[in-house]
């Protein structure tokens, strides 16, 4: 059994909801559920868009609701990627701009220790140590775990978080 953490984030519909049917469907798919962070509202990300060469910067206007849970799973990381992707789907996410508006988004933050640098898959989470809306939830699942690559503690990466987007707790 793999020890895994994954966020997830909604900000369209009734994004609590989101969440609560996306963790009850993860339970199905030969996950156990280890703990669950509470629930932060936070600030959307703005992002570039680049239309026709001329970056613009965009932002969605709805906040989002994120957490992370800590899970046991016997799956793959793949299959765990292919299964997060499917109930994202079954929840009806559909593709959209990067960091766009979604009803669900389910992202593999770390798959025990390992490091996966694939075409589809990168684990740990490129951008989780950048982001408070993942650190926050992250440190209240395991403020002791170390990232497999920078090496540091979750509650150092918090403390040394330069996110300066707003974030509540619900």
């Amino acid at each position: 059994m793999k020890t895994v953490y994954l966020s997830l984030g909604s900000n369209l519909g009734n994004r609590l909801e989101n969440i609560k049917r996306a963790v009850d469907l993860l339970k199905t798919k030969k996950i156990k559920i280890v703990k669950e962070s509470s629930v932060y509202e936070t600030e959307p990300l703005e992002y570039k868009n680049n239309l026709k060469n001329k970056a613009k910067k965009v932002s969605t206007k709805k906040w989002f609701l994120n957490s992370v849970i800590k899970i046991k799973t016997v799956l793959s990381a793949r299959d765990l990627l292919s299964t997060c992707q499917k109930i994202e789907k079954e929840l009806g996410r559909k593709k959209t701009l990067k960091w766009g508006s979604r009803i669900i988004d389910i992202d593999i933050l770390f798959y025990g220790n390992e490091i996966i640098k694939e075409k589809k898959m990168v684990v740990p989470h490129s951008q989780a140590y950048k982001r408070g809306f993942v650190l926050f939830p992250l440190a209240e699942v395991s403020s002791g775990f170390v990232h497999p690559v920078l090496k540091k503690r979750v509650s150092t990466l918090l403390e040394r978080l330069e996110d300066n987007l707003k974030i509540y707790k619900v």
